[in-house]
């Protein structure tokens, strides 16, 4: 697979990388295989997926166990990421609260650095901005954490350009993740969809939802700032791979069941994004997830998409994107496809 710099460090690593979120919860947990799970993120590895990603809040560690295991005996050919500032209140309903308090940092890190089965975390991410602790505080305390080596560099979730300025005048910011997709474009600096209607149901935004509204240009500051901007579900939870239907049900909880941009009526406007897509994926005899992830890809040389998958023919599906080349004319059609109808939480 081609590479990308990791340009904090200078490491190659593979131009798609690996989000594991999703084999320990908020999608189709009933077929959660932790087995499977270990064999596919060695395959990854295998292919060249060398930029892992978790989070201590994933299945409330464990996550950061299972990738633990499946990185025994090849931890040092990946970049190793995870984060801290959500905490799991009920992990049935999947609850959560931020706590971005210096003292939760500490404790969190020797957590982390167990279940990893590691001494040092290559990329340690604030996962969400507590509103009760000054930005500031979190990044000191993050920033000492560096200083004992115990986690190489510091990465920022979820943030706008606002407050990756004022981490960045603490200590270095190596990388910053949101979500960003064909039908996502906030962190280019562009403005939010229009709301549709909530699921049937549905609850709040939970702790763990992002930035609403603008957040400025974040893909733009951090190539001026040397960082490495990384995507989450940059194939728009499964459904810019066109797999999703109007007539595709989800299990009880699975996030997409109460999800704004997965009720019928949003699945079906949303559904022209997916056609656009294939349009253009038909030119390079590929799919329409490869188009999708060409397109985030091609937003810059140090982006870095993490998409999730229990599946190894969609990892090898993924994996080869990487080669996909899209044309000027391309992009300009892609950049043209309708805005999607439905809020992201």
């Amino acid at each position: 697979m081609r590479t990308r710099v990791f340009a904090p460090s200078g490491q190659d690593v593979g131009a798609i990388g690996l989000g594991c979120m999703g084999m320990s919860w908020a999608y189709s947990e009933s077929q959660r295989d932790d087995a499977r799970s270990v064999a596919l993120i060695r395959e990854a590895v295998d292919l060249g997926v060398t930029f892992v990603d978790t989070a201590d809040v994933y299945g409330d560690g464990h996550n950061e166990s299972l990738v633990g295991r499946a990185l025994h005996g090849l931890r040092d050919e990946v970049v190793l990421a995870t984060k801290v500032g959500l905490v799991v209140e009920d992990l049935r309903t999947k609850t959560m609260r931020r706590d971005a308090s210096p003292a939760r940092v500490r404790r969190a890190v020797e957590a982390s650095l167990r279940r990893l089965q590691t001494d040092v975390i290559d990329l340690y991410y604030l996962h969400r901005v507590d509103p009760h602790v000054p930005l500031e505080e979190t990044w000191a305390a993050m920033a000492d954490l560096v200083a004992e080596g115990k986690v190489r560099h510091l990465g920022l979730s979820e943030v706008s350009v606002a407050e990756a300025e004022r981490a960045h005048a603490v200590h270095p910011v190596a990388a910053i993740q949101s979500e960003l997709s064909l039908w996502t474009r906030t962190p280019l600096g562009e403005p939010a969809p229009v709301a549709a209607e909530p699921a049937p149901g549905g609850p709040p935004a939970p702790a763990g939802g992002g930035v609403s509204g603008e957040s400025g240009d974040v893909v733009g500051w951090c190539a001026a700032h040397g960082a490495v901007f990384v995507p989450f579900s940059p194939l728009g939870r499964g459904f810019l791979t066109g797999a999703i239907t109007e007539e595709t049900s989800f299990e009880a909880g699975d996030m997409r069941s109460v999800n704004p941009r997965f009720t019928a009526a949003a699945r079906a406007a949303n559904r022209r994004i997916v056609e656009v897509l294939r349009s253009v994926a038909q030119r390079h005899a590929a799919t329409p997830a490869q188009a999708a992830l060409a397109w985030v890809l091609a937003q810059g040389g140090h982006v870095i998409p993490i998409p999730g998958t229990k599946r190894p023919a969609y990892l090898r599906e993924n994996v080869a994107a990487a080669e996909v080349e899209l044309t000027r004319e391309d992009l300009a059609e892609l950049r043209n496809a309708p805005v999607a109808v439905g809020t992201r939480y």
